[in-house]
């Protein structure tokens, strides 16, 4: 017996309130910008510059005794947060301290960096520095402009893409998912101020990337629906291609969705912010294919001049197994 996770022949309306889940997606949009201008993003060292120092201790972690030990040592604006993960042993503590960048220096010296340990030794006698990661602030402004001409890049790549092989209305349709999905990720990341750094980028470049599959698998269907149903409205169209390949969509999604939630659960604190944002990624991905590229698209219209016959008889909504 197969799995399905819809049935096998749906003829569900995705166009009955085209323009609500528009309004719905414009209006978490506006909310994600307003918090990215408002609040900001929780950067981490790659694009702060500065240094960030990984502890560990057989001692609980207080944070308020941390910060006092190392207040001598006149580090200007420092972070200290204790690190939480179920597979830490019952007396593994861990605890994350973000120095900024000194004054006149590239990054942290290492005779501050033992001063540093020094002061927590009277706090937690047993600490050690797990691991020490510095960036300079030169680095670190070069890696923020890197990061947004990657981005801005991979989305144009992908209008001139999908504008080839299929019409502009395709690849403005789904521009607007990929904008909205990158839009909705940072929003998300400036309102839990999880840390974003250079590995949320490369799951910003893999969203874009999965989210595109996603809609050029339901446009193919759309065109070669087009072609096929030359006298078929373009929303019953659109609307059977999508049914047609819901199967897919969804298959796709929840397995690539079970193998992320295992990485978030099992795979440490280290990468779960980028697992996070690739669970994120890939609900609002299968989500923008569906109503917001396909809606796009529905809006702008597209040319319906093939010359291939019309095979309009029958069942205009009989569906293909996906």
């Amino acid at each position: 017996m197969r799995l399905r996770l819809v049935p096998k022949e749906t003829n569900w309306d995705f166009f009955s309130r085209p323009f609500l889940w528009l309004g719905i997606s414009g209006a978490l949009m506006v909310a994600a910008m307003v918090s990215f201008f408002v609040v900001g993003l929780n950067l981490g060292i790659d694009f702060t510059g500065g240094t960030t120092i990984r502890t560990e201790s057989q001692q609980e972690v207080v944070v308020s005794d941390y910060r006092d030990a190392l207040a001598t040592l006149e580090l200007g604006d420092v972070t200290i947060v204790e690190v939480n993960d179920p597979l830490f042993d019952a007396n593994q503590h861990v605890a994350q301290i973000k120095i900024q960048a000194q004054e006149g220096e590239e990054a942290v010296t290492a005779d501050l960096i033992r001063k540093a340990e020094e002061a927590l030794k009277t706090v937690a006698p047993d600490i050690t520095f797990v691991s020490v990661e510095s960036v300079g602030p030169k680095v670190s402004g070069e890696l923020i402009q890197t990061a947004i001409i990657a981005v801005a890049l991979a989305i144009g790549a992908v209008l001139i893409y999908i504008w080839l092989r299929f019409e502009w209305q395709f690849a403005l349709g789904a521009v607007a998912a990929l904008v909205h999905d990158v839009v909705l990720t940072i929003g998300v990341f400036s309102e839990l101020q999880i840390k974003f750094d250079l590995a949320i980028i490369a799951a910003l470049l893999t969203i874009v990337g999965y989210s595109l599959n996603d809609t050029v698998v339901v446009f193919d269907r759309v065109r070669e629906n087009l072609r096929k149903y030359k006298k078929m409205d373009l929303k019953e169209v659109m609307n059977l291609s999508i049914n047609e390949t819901l199967s897919r969509t969804v298959m796709t999604s929840v397995t690539t969705l079970l193998a992320l939630i295992s990485l978030f659960v099992l795979g440490g604190d280290v990468i779960r912010g980028f697992v996070f944002a690739m669970i994120w990624g890939v609900i609002v991905g299968t989500y923008s294919s569906i109503f917001i590229a396909s809606a796009v698209l529905l809006k702008l219209g597209v040319k319906r001049d093939w010359s291939k016959p019309d095979n309009t008889s029958g069942n205009q909504f009989a569906n293909v197994d996906a």
